[in-house]
């Protein structure tokens, strides 16, 4: 009996596929016997079939889509993670800052996750870094063209960060010439030193 009702059960399975729209002809051919199965509407049962089982099957084959049958398409899955992908996108960051004085010149490496390299405040940079970044936003962009900015002088210091920052490449330069970009400098302390006027 349990062989009989699995062995009815594939052939009605394969005649519901069989009901596919013609290549030739424009419209579906279907299998003897076999009707549409009506698609759950909010509007209730009458709903699911507003002109009769064959609204399902419109004239043409551009109307019709797997949703039209029924049928859930696989969803697309990212590549899986490989440890040479990694490796390639670690957040480093290479700071180099000019005329800041009180001996913070010079070139430093950032290295986070886990923090490290030669900056001489590698934790508190990464933290820092950390809270700044928002998906979707970017972490060192510039301060936009239309942007009114007060006219005050924050001193002769210059900043060029380069590197990779949470998989993005990073290239973006600091000044203190106006209220906007010392803003933008003190955001980023101590991942950039601070600056006397």
């Amino acid at each position: 009996m349990l062989r009989r009702l699995l062995l009815t059960a594939a052939v009605s399975a394969t005649a519901a596929l069989s009901t596919v729209p013609s290549a030739t002809a424009g419209t579906p051919s279907e299998a003897p016997g076999v009707f549409p199965v009506p698609m759950a509407s909010p509007a209730g049962p009458s709903a699911a079939f507003p002109s009769g089982p064959s609204s399902l099957f419109p004239a043409g084959p551009s109307s019709l889509s797997a949703a039209a049958y029924g049928v859930a398409l696989p969803a697309l899955m990212p590549p899986p993670a490989r440890p040479e992908d990694s490796a390639d996108s670690a957040d480093r960051l290479t700071v180099t800052v000019h005329d800041v004085g009180g001996g913070a010149d010079g070139t430093f490496e950032l290295e986070c996750h886990p923090a490290g390299g030669s900056h001489p405040h590698a934790a508190e940079a990464c933290d820092r870094l950390d809270r700044m970044t928002t998906w979707g936003k970017d972490t060192f962009a510039p301060v936009p063209p239309d942007t009114l900015c007060t006219m005050e002088y924050g001193g002769p210091a210059t900043a060029h960060v380069t590197g990779t920052w949470a998989g993005r490449p990073v290239d973006a330069r600091y000044d203190r010439s106006n209220g906007c970009e010392i803003s933008r400098w003190n955001a980023l302390m101590p991942l950039l030193p601070g600056a006397r006027p």
